[in-house]
């Protein structure tokens, strides 16, 4: 009988989303790349040359329609939104055998031109910002703006061996990352939020980008905050780090409002994107 009520809660909150990403103005729709890989989106049902467009992508655990929601009504108003399913997430799937960020990444811009979108602001979440990254570096002249958000790219292997981590191995990471149990659920749910949902139900470097924008937890335990600064390191001025107070890894859920408010300046501002302090230009807020 639980089972049946979990089934029924995530069609019903699936349902609520399509009907809000609908009234938002987006419409499903799938591409088909060839070679037997199929990428959904949503797209916007009427596509304004007069917006800008702005790619959005998921992170594991999830599709991007449930990852990116409390973020498409505000959104969806000033930018044309693609949200795509990154591969072997919602109705997105390949049966050809890369798996690695760069062919999502050349898979998702695949897409865009099929859309004939040409020009493009980039917002990656977690894993979904390595994916991002890998855009922008594979195709400069298309991804005007970056915006990574707890996204570890700057992650090297030894960190892992040096304790940064509270996972001990890769292996370990992933069980938790794509949790097959109720308990490997609640333990990503955890280390995702910096004040954890208490009562979880069971059911449920060297590249040139520029401009990045960089948005991290203040206390993500899933991509720690030294990786941060790393990153900010990496692109040295081509970047600001942003440092939300009070969150984990779950900006995007913890802290919605936060984060949208530095989408919107980040990408709205036609001007130079001003530097907040002279320590490396990255701050942080309430």
């Amino acid at each position: 009988m639980a089972k049946s009520n979990c089934f029924s809660f995530t069609a019903s909150r699936s349902w609520f989303l399509k009907y809000s990403f609908s009234n938002s103005g987006l419409k499903s729709s799938t591409t088909d790349l060839g070679n037997g890989t199929i990428i959904h989106c949503w797209i916007p049902k009427t596509h304004k040359e007069k917006k800008p467009s702005l790619v959005l992508i998921h992170g594991i655990g999830a599709n991007g329609m449930w990852q990116w929601s409390e973020f498409i009504k505000p959104l969806s108003s000033r930018f044309n939104l693609y949200i795509p399913d990154l591969l072997f997430f919602g109705e997105s799937y390949t049966s050809r055998p890369e798996r690695t960020e760069s062919f999502q990444a050349e898979c998702v811009m695949r897409t865009m031109e099929g859309y004939g979108v040409k020009k493009m602001d980039v917002v990656g979440l977690s894993y979904g910002g390595f994916v991002g990254y890998s855009m922008a570096v594979q195709f400069p002249e298309v991804v005007e703006k970056l915006v990574l958000v707890c996204c570890g790219v700057c992650f090297e292997e030894k960190d892992m061996e040096n304790g940064m981590f509270q996972v001990k191995s890769v292996d370990e990471a992933v069980s938790i990352l794509l949790p097959q149990s109720p308990e490997k659920l609640k333990e990503l749910v955890k280390l995702s939020f910096y004040k954890p949902i208490k009562n979880l139900p069971s059911c449920f470097l060297n590249d040139f980008i520029d401009p990045t924008l960089i948005i991290w937890g203040e206390y993500d335990q899933i991509f720690p905050l030294e990786l941060a600064h790393r990153l900010k390191r990496h692109l040295s001025e081509n970047a600001e780090l942003v440092i939300i107070k009070d969150a984990g890894h779950a900006i995007n859920m913890e802290k919605p409002k936060e984060l949208f408010k530095q989408l919107k300046s980040f990408l709205l501002d036609s001007r130079p994107h001003t530097k907040h302090n002279s320590n490396g230009n990255s701050h942080k807020l309430d």
